[in-house]
C-alpha cells in the first residue's frame, strides 16, 4: 500500500503538467482556511448557487480544475478573489477520472488544511449544518483527533418528469429535486482498502434494475485534514493511508458522519448525459452514462410511493443515513 500511494503521488506530479493556471489566488489562502476542491466541465448554470452554498458554510478558498468547458464557466469565475482556477483539455479518464489533478493541487496547496471535495451538483450536509458553520465540525474533529469524515451520497430527484421544471442559475436545486430514497441500499466492506461500499437508491432501481452491482458507488470520504503524503485512490471513495477510510464504527455505537445531497436529476441532465456518453471519459467505458441514455428514451420517473421528501439533517439521522455520533 505504501508503494501504491507513492505511485499515485508520482503520477499526480506528472499529470500536473496538463494543468494550466488561469487564475491563481492561492497566496490569499489563510493558514486556517477550509478549502474546497472541484473538478468540473460545463457547469456554469450551477456555479452561482454552488458558490453561495459553500461560502455560507464557511469555505475559505475554492480550487477548480476546469476540464475543457465551453459554456463560460471559467469566465464566470474570473475575478473572484476566493477562487483559483486551472484548466486542461487532457483526458479526464487518463487522469484517474480527475483524481491525479486533485491529488496534485491538494499536495501543493492544501497541506495542513481541512479540504472538502465536491462536484457542482453535490451539497454537503453534516450534523448541525443548519446552525453551525463547517469550522465547528472541523474544530470538533481536530479536538477528537479525527482526520477524515465520511458522507453517503444521496440522490435527490423531482416528482414527475426530470425535465418538467427548468432550473435557473442561482436557484437552490432542492426547490425542484427534493425527494430521495430512504432505504433500498446495500453495504459491503472493501477488504483491500477497509472502506464501506454502498450502492442502491434511485440510480440503481431506475437505471440498473437488472444489474444493481453496476450501479454507482455512494460511499464518500469528502472531508479530510490533508497531508501531502495522502492520496485519493478512486474519486473520493477511498484514500491511502488506509486508516483514513475507517469513517465508520467497528466496535459498536456510531461515528459522526454526513451526506452529500446529489442534485444530478434536473432538466439539464439529459444534455449532460448525452455529452458525457459521447466523450466516453467516465469509469468502465462510461457504462453509467450508457444506462442513462438508454433509460432516458423511456422518460423514466424516479419518484415512487416509497420516496421521502427531504426536510433536514435530523430527518436523515432518524432514517440512519447519517449520524451526529458523540458530537453534541
Amino acid at each position: 500500500m505504501r508503494l501504491r500511494r507513492k505511485r499515485l503521488l508520482i503520477r499526480a506530479v506528472r499529470k500536473s503538467t496538463e494543468l494550466t493556471s488561469v487564475q491563481d489566488h492561492t497566496r490569499a489562502i489563510a493558514r486556517d482556511d477550509i478549502l474546497l476542491v472541484c473538478t468540473m466541465r460545463n457547469e456554469q448554470i450551477r456555479l452561482p448557487f454552488f458558490l453561495q452554498y459553500y461560502r455560507d458554510m464557511g469555505i475559505g478558498h475554492f480550487l477548480f480544475v476546469d476540464n475543457g468547458s465551453d459554456d463560460g464557466s471559467v469566465d464566470y469565475l474570473r475575478g473572484m478573489k476566493d477562487v483559483s482556477i486551472w484548466q486542461t483539455n487532457a483526458s479526464y479518464r487518463r487522469a484517474g477520472f480527475g483524481v491525479d489533478w486533485m491529488n496534485y493541487l491538494k499536495r501543493k496547496y492544501a497541506h495542513g488544511h481541512w479540504v472538502l471535495v465536491a462536484d457542482p451538483d453535490e451539497f454537503f450536509v453534516y450534523p448541525f449544518s443548519d446552525t453551525r458553520p463547517i469550522r465547528a465540525l472541523t474544530d470538533w474533529l481536530d479536538n477528537s483527533e479525527i482526520r477524515s469524515f465520511g458522507a453517503m451520497l444521496i440522490d435527490v430527484y423531482p416528482k414527475g418528469r426530470i425535465d418538467a421544471e427548468p432550473y435557473q442559475a442561482g436557484q437552490d436545486p432542492l426547490e425542484i429535486a427534493h425527494w430521495f430514497d430512504s432505504g433500498n441500499y446495500t453495504i459491503t466492506r472493501n477488504q483491500k482498502y477497509t472502506n464501506l461500499w454502498i450502492q442502491g437508491g434511485p440510480r440503481s432501481r431506475g437505471f440498473f434494475p437488472d444489474e444493481p452491482e453496476k450501479a454507482p458507488a455512494l460511499n464518500k470520504i469528502p472531508l479530510v485534514k490533508w497531508d501531502r503524503r495522502y492520496a485519493y485512490v478512486s474519486s473520493t471513495h477511498m484514500l491511502l493511508p488506509r486508516g483514513l477510510n475507517r469513517v465508520y464504527e467497528e466496535g459498536g455505537g456510531e461515528k459522526a458522519s454526513g451526506v452529500l445531497l446529489h442534485a444530478k436529476f434536473l432538466d439539464t441532465f439529459g444534455a449532460k448525459a448525452a455529452e458525457e456518453l459521447q466523450r466516453s471519459e467516465h469509469y468502465a467505458a462510461s457504462v453509467e452514462y450508457k444506462a442513462y441514455a438508454d433509460r432516458l428514451k423511456d422518460d423514466p420517473q424516479l419518484w415512487c410511493k416509497w420516496s421521502e421528501r427531504y426536510i433536514n439533517w435530523r430527518q436523515l439521522e432518524i432514517l440512519g443515513l447519517m449520524s451526529k455520533g458523540n458530537w453534541a
